[in-house]
């Protein structure tokens, strides 16, 4: 290959050689961009929205609705806890009153008739009853004769015996007299020595006579009064027995306990009914309470006497706890409010409605917050606190509560915003975003 350079090749007529004029021009170049560097940007970026969206889901990605939900604060102050509610007026006293024994029922009365203390409102014919108390009362009879024997025996007993005790007595006395008598001969040198000594020995004969005498009266008299006093006992039970048949006798008349009205008939005229039937109720229309159903969880805080208030027509009433029911029905239990003496309104009748509130007991500056189901769904043991627009779980110690605030031990402060109702929409889960605010 030759070195030499090739000669220019001919230009084209009419073309006119520049190449003397043409001048290189050096070209401004800017910084070079790094592709590195954008790509790392980019994935920050990436990293920072994906981070983003991560704690958007674990904050509450399925956010609840705020109108679901029902906020309450938390605050200072006392925390009365009293019981509030609507109760029943019925009367304090309304017996129903039972056949005592089986038999024809006769009634004096109608449902709604007023009836005094005592009246007869029922009759029961029970001849079975009847023929017993008269089987008894023949028992008794016999019984008392029997002891009344004993009582004339053993008076006889001891008169003989007292006589006899007489008659060694007497005899003591003339042995003492012959005795003087047969000394005074004796020391005249009239009678023998050995007459002296017989008269001595009768008289020891008669003090031998009256001790005897005298023990056979004491033992006749015990011997006689424990006869007696069997004899009287038996009778005296059998009296007792008596008592209660003719008890049972008067029961078979129905006998109003106090004034009132007659409730609700049982039983139906001119009925064989049978023994421990129910009859018929009287109702006392001079006393009333007032029925209220309370929770459960508040049963164990009523006491008998606890003072409470009754509501009518925008009057307050004194009252206090009379009954507390020991049974539980459907997460309730029963109590009966009574009205303060001379404190029951006028004009009240049964089944009419009164508001009543019973106080329990008030703490002073307490932390407390609205009562509501988160309550009972957490176990008072957490609540949900808002942090702007999330509900964070915190863990809480609950107290004593009322019906309308629960008390705050610790956990929360005042100005805590706690979702008290609607968190069982939360799963448990630790962070809720809620949306709507």
């Amino acid at each position: 290959m030759s070195d030499a350079t090739p000669a220019a090749s001919p230009r084209p007529a009419g073309i006119r050689d520049t190449t003397g004029q043409d001048t290189v021009r050096a070209v401004a170049r800017g910084p070079r961009r790094r592709p590195w560097l954008i790509g790392g940007a980019i994935g920050v970026l990436l990293i920072g929205a994906t981070a983003w969206l991560l704690s958007g889901w674990a904050s509450g990605a399925r956010s609840v609705d705020a109108d679901r939900l029902r906020f309450a604060e938390v605050t200072r102050g006392d925390l009365v806890r009293d019981i509030a509610a609507e109760g029943r007026v019925i009367a304090a006293n309304s017996p129903t009153l039972y056949a005592i024994s089986g038999g024809m029922l006769t009634l004096k009365v109608v449902a709604g008739d007023r009836v005094e203390k005592g009246q007869a409102l029922a009759e029961i014919d029970s001849p079975e009853l009847r023929s017993k108390l008269a089987q008894e009362e023949a028992t008794l009879a016999g019984y008392e004769a029997e002891a009344g024997r004993a009582v004339l025996d053993a008076q006889l007993r001891q008169a003989e015996a007292r006589k006899v005790l007489d008659q060694a007595k007497i005899d003591r006395t003339a042995a003492q007299r012959d005795l003087e008598r047969y000394q005074r001969a004796f020391e005249g040198g009239a009678v023998a020595q050995v007459d002296l000594a017989r008269a001595q020995d009768t008289l020891q004969k008669t003090e031998i006579g009256v001790a005897s005498a005298t023990q056979d009266l004491g033992l006749q008299g015990r011997g006689a009064g424990l006869d007696t006093r069997n004899k009287q006992l038996v009778a005296e039970r059998q009296r007792s027995v008596v008592a209660e048949m003719r008890r049972q006798v008067d029961a078979l008349t129905l006998r109003a306990p106090f004034d009132g009205i007659v409730g609700q008939v049982q039983a139906v005229q001119s009925s064989n009914v049978a023994a421990n039937a129910p009859v018929l109720s009287v109702v006392d229309l001079s006393v009333f309470e007032v029925e209220i159903k309370v929770p459960e969880s508040f049963a164990r805080d009523l006491e008998i006497g606890m003072p409470a208030e009754l509501r009518s027509v925008g009057t307050t009433y004194p009252a206090k706890v009379s009954a507390v029911s020991p049974e539980v029905v459907n997460g309730e239990v029963v109590a009966r409010l009574r009205f303060d003496a001379g404190s029951q309104p006028p004009g009240l009748r049964q089944s009419q409605r009164l508001t009543a509130r019973i106080l329990l007991d008030t703490r002073k500056d307490v932390l407390m917050v609205a009562r509501g189901p988160f309550l009972d769904q957490e176990g008072g043991s957490a609540a949900y606190v808002m942090d702007g627009n999330t509900a964070v779980r915190r863990p809480i110690t609950a107290g004593a509560s009322s019906l309308s605030a629960v008390e705050i031990i610790e956990g929360l402060q005042p100005g805590d915003r706690v979702v008290v109702a609607g968190t069982d929409q939360f799963d448990n889960a630790e962070r809720i975003r809620i949306s709507g605010l």
